[in-house]
């Protein structure tokens, strides 16, 4: 699948469209197949990776596809 995704922190430029694996969910996740996604101030705050971001975390991103705000499908459910 395709995605846009980020090696570090910075301004919008350090986006690249990239191929990566469809991701498996756990036991208690599902897969959402996604058809609209929108960008918000938090994601933003996550791109630059501002102070308050990096405060406990790594110099890298620790997550290297941005997004919480999505529209879709779910592809697979697990029910136990």
């Amino acid at each position: 699948m395709k995605a846009i995704v980020r090696e570090k922190y910075g301004a919008p430029d350090v986006l690249q469209l990239k191929d990566v694996e469809k991701p498996t969910p756990k036991d208690d996740e599902v897969l959402v197949k996604i058809h609209t996604a929108s960008v918000n101030e938090d994601d933003l705050e996550y791109l630059r990776g501002t102070f308050i971001v990096r405060m406990g975390g790594p110099l890298k991103p620790k997550d290297k596809i941005l997004g919480t705000d999505i529209a879709g499908k779910v592809e697979f459910l697990l029910f136990q």
